[in-house]
């Protein structure tokens, strides 16, 4: 069973930091795409990030660049996003999902409907 495990949320101030981690263990790491997307209340599913399999190319969506970093580590088949000076706007559930289409083009995998696996979720919470 493919299954991805997302933690690290939690409540932060404004201005601090969080690492999430995506466990991916089950998947060939060299068949997908890795990204993140978050879902504030009220609002659809945003993409934020997204990495191809070998760490060299990376993609942001335009409100995280400067302050969070996509990355991997294959060895130990986990995807991270660091998130560096938090603002409350960046309150939301946080999903780390794999796409079989970004393998070869991660500018393809930046919707939610390129995605073929998905984490549970993780709650990160910025305070003013």
């Amino acid at each position: 069973q493919v299954q991805l495990v997302d933690s690290g949320g939690g409540l932060v101030q404004a201005g601090g930091s969080l690492r999430l981690s995506c466990a991916a263990a089950t998947l060939t790491y060299t068949d997908y795409a890795m990204g993140w997307f978050r879902r504030a209340p009220g609002k659809e599913r945003e993409f934020v990030a997204a990495i191809n399999w070998s760490g060299g190319y990376t993609h942001y969506t335009n409100s995280v660049k400067g302050r969070f970093t996509i990355s991997r580590d294959n060895a130990k088949n986990t995807v991270y996003l660091q998130m560096n000076s938090l603002k409350p706007e960046d309150t939301a559930v946080y999903y780390c999902a794999a796409s079989f289409a970004g393998a070869t083009d991660i500018y393809r995998a930046t919707t939610a409907n390129d995605y073929d696996y998905w984490g549970q979720g993780t709650q990160v919470t910025v305070s003013s």
